[in-house]
């Protein structure tokens, strides 16, 4: 005999696939959503990316006057995103503030993988900023402000690898952080389990089409 299938307060059986995908996800074991310092701080930190690997890329093609000015900004907004990672660190490693993850088995293995090693990539990279001028023997500059290097400059090889290392870890983190909009991307629009919308200002947020 079969039993009957209990339904929701729209008319949908409550087995359905599309009721589990349209249906909030749980609070058990952590948020359901990011909070609004953590959704600031993580698109902060993707515009300061962007604007990273753009000036690293363009200012070759200005003049030296605008160059320099490319140059400092890159550092200055460098030294914004190592305080802005410090920050993301620490918030993230509160346990209020923690959200649960959307996926299961090695799926949640490998996104958490995934956000360890773009923490790791943005932390080296900061070092590499830092240790790229130092080693030159040259100061890094905050919006004009001078940071002296608390070493002697290294030998020129070495300081030409340090900017090699620098450029292939930006271009690294690049190519992990789309691989990770792609994941969170298919989530939203294929899974349909609202996953990009957690990161995004409640005002922002669009309703899944069924």
């Amino acid at each position: 005999m079969l039993r009957p299938r209990h339904k929701t307060a729209s008319g949908t059986p409550a087995g359905d696939p599309a009721c589990r995908a349209a249906a909030p996800v749980s609070t058990a074991g952590g948020r359901s959503r990011y909070d609004p310092v953590a959704i600031f701080l993580h698109w902060t930190t993707v515009i300061l990316v962007l604007v990273q690997m753009a000036l690293a890329q363009l200012w070759g093609l200005s003049g030296r006057p605008t160059r320099h000015l490319m140059v400092v900004a890159h550092m200055s907004f460098g030294i914004i995103l190592t305080g802005l990672i410090v920050v993301r660190l620490i918030w993230r490693l509160i346990p209020s503030h923690r959200v649960r993850s959307l996926d299961t088995g090695w799926v949640r293995f490998a996104s958490s993988g995934v956000h360890a090693l773009l923490y790791v990539m943005l932390a080296a990279q900061a070092v590499l900023g830092f240790l790229l001028r130092w080693s030159g023997g040259e100061a890094m500059s905050f919006f004009g402000l001078s940071i002296p290097p608390p070493f002697a400059a290294w030998s020129r090889g070495a300081n030409r690898e340090v900017g090699d290392l620098h450029e292939w870890n930006g271009w690294a983190i690049i190519l992990v952080a789309t691989g990770h909009a792609a994941a969170a991307l298919y989530h939203q629009y294929v899974l349909r389990d609202g996953g990009l919308s957690r990161m995004l200002p409640r005002g922002r947020e669009r309703p899944l089409r069924r």
